[in-house]
């Protein structure tokens, strides 16, 4: 069985290969190891053959597995993309250094609120003034799938408006830094078919960055194990890698 660290370099390998279709330069592009389900000795191992960035999806799994990597793992940059239910958000803030899935006005108004009285607080472990996020989009009109809905969002003027709204209210709050988009293909056993998912969504990014062109939209999580290079030739900037790297979930 080959190493996390020999896994990383094959990763490391594809995504340069799919960098380069894409005449795109491999340092603007990150990994994040999907850790969920995996001890915190494998996150260590990974950390050690050099990935910093780790996604999580439940908060009550993450914060042992975060305690007790702060001191050996101090520079792990912890990546919150599950679901996030509203009365986690108080935890989710003091946790996590990006939350990349926002997936409604009313979260948004809930993470600032408790990042104000988290910075309020004094308290050493408080967190930054500004919480990087990401708005989560369902361009694929997938039922099962969370995010702002945005199925058929080219051609129906009135879902883009309304989500321009809800984006304008969104990053005049003071305490969320707005960076991107993250979107989650549907399930497929051919890559090729998460690009056009992954093309809709790169576009509406552009189209955010017109419309708004003083907030930040550097970043698009998208691509996970099965179809990352696709959506490294589609625009994305972090995608989220969890069974290339560790295995298979433990059962």
């Amino acid at each position: 069985m080959n190493t996390i660290s020999e896994r990383l370099s094959e990763i490391q390998n594809r995504m340069a290969q799919a960098a380069q279709r894409a005449n795109r330069d491999t340092r603007e592009i990150r990994v994040v190891g999907v850790s969920k389900m995996h001890p915190p000795d494998l996150i260590g191992e990974a950390y050690a053959a050099g990935l910093t960035d780790f996604g999580e999806s439940r908060i009550q799994e993450a914060e042992p597995k975060i305690d007790a990597l702060q001191d050996e793992c101090g520079g792990i940059v912890w990546h919150l993309i599950g679901a996030l239910q509203t009365n986690k958000a108080k935890r989710a803030v003091r946790l996590f250094d990006m939350i990349h899935s926002l997936d409604r006005l009313a979260l948004a108004h809930t993470l600032n609120r408790h990042l104000a009285e988290a910075v309020g607080d004094g308290h050493p472990s408080a967190p930054p003034q500004r919480l990087a996020v990401l708005l989560q989009v369902n361009v694929s009109g997938e039922a099962s799938k969370y995010g702002f809905s945005l199925s058929g969002w080219e051609h129906n003027h009135e879902v883009l408006q309304r989500f321009f709204g809800e984006v304008e209210q969104i990053i005049t709050l003071p305490h969320l830094a707005v960076r991107g988009l993250m979107t989650i293909a549907p399930w497929s056993d051919d890559p090729e078919a998460s690009r056009p998912t992954f093309r809709s969504t790169q576009q509406l990014r552009d189209m955010l960055a017109r419309q708004f062109p003083k907030q930040d939209w550097s970043e698009l999580s998208m691509g996970m194990t099965n179809d990352f290079p696709v959506a490294i030739e589609e625009g994305a900037t972090l995608v989220r890698i969890g069974r290339a790297i560790f295995g298979e979930r433990p059962v």
